[in-house]
């Protein structure tokens, strides 16, 4: 079942996550539960996977997320709204001076698909250039390409070759016990610089 916000919705939940970057910029805690939980919609309260990233001046900031519905949307979206300020490894935490410069984006998943793959060929046959986002996992190797890296990444050759690379997979390897998911995602951002 895909979550399919408002226009209104969809800027009250950019708010929440700015309101929980900037509450771990002042305060230097991680998110509190919510306190107005009973005046929230039934939307924000359903079981949903999301990704929050951020931006500064259009360069990576910090984005963090989940693959799998494991609490309300709401819930989601917070954690990683801290997350992805304060704990992506791949960047120091945001300071308060920064925030005028982020942009957040938050990207709200259906749930995966399974897809069925004899192997890294027959994967780049069913990509979906621009629609699908990727998970590919086995005992070893696990990552992730949201739909819009597709922007970047256009040719499904360099999409996978970097997804192999961000999972920590050399080159030309395929492992027997790869899995692959498919998932598209509802995107929607701040209007700012």
């Amino acid at each position: 079942m895909q979550i399919e916000p408002t226009e209104n919705q969809k800027r009250e939940l950019l708010r929440l996550a700015r309101k929980t970057i900037s509450e771990g910029c002042t305060r230097g805690l991680p998110p509190e539960q919510i306190q107005e939980r009973e005046d929230q919609p039934d939307v924000f309260l359903q079981k949903a996977a999301s990704f929050v990233t951020l931006q500064k001046k259009g360069i990576l900031r910090g984005c963090t997320g989940s693959t799998q519905a494991h609490r309300t949307l709401l819930d989601d979206i917070i954690h990683n709204a801290f997350a992805s300020a304060f704990r992506d490894p791949r960047f120091p935490p945001v300071t308060e001076n920064e925030l005028p410069e982020i942009k957040v984006e938050i990207s709200i998943l259906t749930p995966q698909q399974r897809m069925e793959v004899a192997d890294e060929r027959d994967l780049l046959k069913q990509l979906r250039p621009g629609i699908d986002g990727l998970l590919i996992r086995n005992s070893q190797y696990s990552a992730t390409f949201l739909p819009q890296v597709w922007k970047q990444l256009p040719n499904p050759r360099q999409f996978l070759a970097h997804l192999k690379n961000k999972a920590g997979m050399p080159p030309g390897i395929w492992p027997d016990d790869m899995e692959c998911f498919r998932y598209q995602c509802v995107k929607f951002e701040e209007r700012r610089g």
